[in-house]
């Protein structure tokens, strides 16, 4: 039997999940895999805290050195989050050549082509399936499983926060802030929940999943990025009345050597796949040329899904002889000859508060066909004790530059914007 000594950088929730994990599970590791793996250092902040785990005396240190330093421990699992002191530690570990298993999505991101390159220097392996998606194995099925396909389109929910909240708006009709404070006694969201409600966790996300989908590295500057904090009741409501159903979408699409990469609010069809994705969930929709259509759905987060993943990952890696990394040129900047647009085009459901008199719809209508804008549907809400009224448009797929240049021309003493949401149909 194969023995393998590793060392875990930090521990909290995820780290803890891991170390229960792997302890209930030796005889399953011998068995199937032929492996006994013992845990030798735990590094974290304070040996004294309590954190539901009992620790052998000895394992727990306060030294990075006792891990990143030891010539026995040949494999690090992560779990300090956030880019800083994680990408310097996984760095020095991988210079001295151990294997990096890591749910690190921001450092990983960030970082991936230094961190990439010094474990191809040093031979040592690195491996993130649990940095997107939780327990989905959605990495190993863009590295193994779908090689023989060329992915053109990635459209996931993978933010489980956002689309908890979301959940809670649409089927109880909560506002935002409302679902949010939810979210957070639940624990599903930080006290600080601006990387998730901003998008900027969803970003990262699919800057590591487009760059393996389309074999080409995607850096997270080039991912558009936009929120749920705007959104309301009042938006979500109007889209069902339409036959649409809100998410946070992760999107990626490829067209030649044009990509578009963009994370933002979006309706979509009630009958599409991921429109039944509620709660925490995440789901992934990938078409191929040969695979055509599918879906990944799973836990998104967790302390138990995620250490599914970093586990399954310990155990791959540590059956390698050879570790394998991305083909792709995996630099700072994207190659020569790719281009990222910022003009992609979809539907939109625009929401104006208009004056109650004749000729508004006229107005509105030819600022969008001034821009060629067509309108495919509108609804007009019953007037308000203010005297507007609420119009609801649905447009036909148009240049997002060109809904922008219709919007702005839009008299204010006539109508006021309200929302202006993206439609992926």
């Amino acid at each position: 039997m194969k023995s393998v000594t590793i060392g875990f950088l930090g521990c909290g929730n995820i780290g803890c999940g891991v170390y229960k994990l792997l302890n209930g599970f030796t005889a399953e590791m011998a068995h199937r895999n032929g492996l006994s793996i013992e845990i030798k250092k735990i590094l974290v902040r304070d040996i004294t805290k309590n954190r539901g785990v009992k620790f052998p005396p000895g394992v727990l240190t306060v030294r990075p050195a006792d891990i990143l330093d030891d010539p026995e421990i040949s494999m690090i699992a992560e779990f300090l989050g956030g880019e800083q002191p994680a990408t310097e530690y996984m760095l020095r570990a991988l210079s001295n050549g151990k294997t990096v298993i890591t749910a690190n999505k921001l450092a990983l991101a960030l970082n991936w082509h230094l961190l990439q390159a010094a474990a191809q220097e040093h031979g040592a392996g690195l491996y993130y399936e649990a940095a997107v998606c939780g327990a989905i194995p959605i990495v190993r099925v863009l590295t193994h499983s779908l090689q023989a396909n060329r992915i053109t389109k990635l459209v996931g929910i993978i933010n489980g926060t956002t689309n908890y909240i979301l959940s809670r708006m649409s089927t109880l009709g909560e506002e935002y802030s409302s679902a949010l404070e939810d979210a957070q006694r639940l624990g599903l969201a930080e006290p600080d929940p601006s990387s998730d409600v901003e998008g900027m966790d969803s970003s990262y996300k699919l800057s590591i999943l487009a760059s393996l989908a389309f074999h080409t590295h995607i850096p997270v500057g080039k991912v558009f990025t936009e929120g749920i904090t705007k959104i309301t009741t009042m938006d979500i409501a109007c889209g069902k009345e339409l036959g649409f159903t809100l998410k946070l979408l992760a999107i990626a699409k490829r067209h030649d050597c044009t990509f578009e990469l963009r994370v933002h609010p979006a309706f979509i069809t009630d009958d599409h796949p991921i429109a039944a994705i509620e709660g925490a969930y995440n789901a992934v929709h990938i078409t191929g040329h040969a695979c055509q259509e599918m879906m990944m759905l799973g836990r998104g987060a967790g302390d138990m899904p995620t250490a599914s993943s970093i586990v399954s990952d310990l155990l791959n890696a540590a059956e390698q002889t050879a570790h394998a990394h991305p083909t792709f040129r995996n630099t700072e900047q994207p190659v020569d000859g790719v281009c990222f647009s910022n003009n992609w085009e979809c539907a939109f459901f625009v929401r104006l508060s208009a004056i109650d008199a004749p000729g508004v719809l006229c107005k509105v209508a030819g600022c969008f066909a001034n821009e060629q804008v067509s309108i495919a549907s509108m609804i007009q809400k019953d007037a308000e004790a203010s005297g507007k009224v609420s119009l609801i448009f649905i447009t036909h797929k148009a240049p997002e530059q060109a809904m922008h240049a219709a919007l702005s021309q839009l008299d204010p003493e006539v109508c006021r914007l309200e929302s202006m949401i993206r439609v992926e149909c």
